[in-house]
């Protein structure tokens, strides 16, 4: 119910899903060498109730962060929460809230209490109208105004809409822009997305795959999941962290006991590569190409494995999947019952077919 109304909000232009610093924190602390000396651009962001913004204005000189820029869209739907940035606002303007950026380069200890913290934060803006202007556009990510800060930014940290999450990495690609950003794990399947990951240029973060993230809701929201500190929450069971950073996870070595043996790994008719139900029973003696769930993707090291391609029709990656064969046509009402359709991948298990989703297809290097 909660995931549904996500994917709608995801859709509107006022997405109104906060991530918690918590889960923000919990990544980001992984990556501390690739933020120093660097300009982090958070183009999805209102600074009034993002905690991105927040994370990184408090750990900027704990970062030895270069500058931090973040851009928010028209019409942003909290107002005024956290910090009144725009004294001189009108109430209209101040409820709905016109688009504008903030850019830092540094964050002193304004109120000399030996911390820095949104209130610093505060101060600095109140006492350089430099560090806060209004955009000519709408402060949409895809906006050429919003595009030549983007080509300035050495690191990009944000949560982006759901629904363009393929228009949105492929930005970042084409400007070649390093970035950790929140998206939902379906989107491992989507072509562009898979190449990406296949030809090692993205890969799943540290934290939260396949286990979902509680995101703030406004408090006129009447679903939701539970309250924490006042605050709504709603649980996406399918949302996790993209990045092309480098992390130790990616160099860790997935460890295989498990043996091949016939009978536990059928054959795929239409392929030829054995299934593999967990990424746990992985064989550790076979050289041939395998097909393994989509969480795999949490364990893959490069160094270990090479993918092959993804097994599923609209992937649209030319692997060698055939369609059905002839025999097993009789099978045909009941494996699109299942949705699927040739070129999907399907084995025989006990005279019925079986047609895993969504397999990869994989190899292991060095044997």
């Amino acid at each position: 119910m909660a995931n549904k109304d996500l994917k709608k909000a995801k859709i509107d232009k006022n997405d109104e899903f906060y991530t918690q610093i918590s889960d923000i924190e919990k990544e980001c602390s992984n990556y501390k060498e690739h933020f120093k000396g660097k300009t982090v651009f958070c183009n999805c962001d209102d600074p009034y109730e993002s905690n991105f913004f927040k994370h990184f204005a408090m750990s900027f000189n704990s970062l030895g962060l270069k500058k931090l820029v973040a851009t928010c869209y028209a019409g942003s739907p909290i107002a005024n929460k956290e910090l009144s940035l725009f004294d001189d606002e009108t109430i209209e303007n101040k409820t709905t809230r016109s688009p504008h950026k903030i850019e830092i380069t540094e964050i002193p200890d304004m109120n000399k209490d030996g911390a820095v913290d949104l209130a610093d934060v505060k101060l600095l803006l109140s006492s350089n109208k430099n560090n806060l202007t209004r955009l000519k556009g709408n402060g949409d990510f895809r906006s050429q105004e919003c595009i030549d800060i983007l080509k300035e930014a050495d690191v990009v940290v944000t949560n982006p809409p759901f629904s363009l999450f393929r228009e949105y990495v492929s930005q970042l690609v084409e400007y070649e822009k390093k970035f950790l950003i929140i998206g939902n794990t379906n989107a491992l399947t989507y072509r562009d997305v898979f190449r990406l990951i296949k030809e090692n240029k993205m890969a799943t973060g540290i934290t939260n795959f396949n286990v979902g993230m509680y995101f703030i809701v406004p408090d006129t929201w009447e679903k939701y999941h539970k309250i924490e500190n006042g605050k709504k929450l709603v649980r996406n069971s399918n949302s996790c962290w993209f990045t092309n950073l480098d992390h130790k996870k990616r160099h860790e070595k997935l460890i295989l006991f498990k043996k091949y043996s016939v009978t536990e790994y059928p054959k795929y008719y239409n392929f030829d590569a054995i299934e593999v139900s967990t990424y746990k029973d992985i064989p550790s003696d076979y050289d041939g190409i395998m097909g393994v769930p989509v969480t795999f993707i949490d364990k893959y090291n490069p160094e270990q494995f090479e993918i092959i391609g993804l097994g599923i029709s609209n992937s649209g990656l030319e692997i060698g999947v055939k369609p059905y064969k002839e025999e097993h046509k009789k099978y045909r009402k009941e494996i699109q019952k299942r949705g699927a359709v040739d070129g999907d991948l399907y084995f025989m298990k006990n005279d019925v077919v079986d047609v895993p989703y969504a397999r990869i297809l994989i190899k292991r290097k060095g044997i």
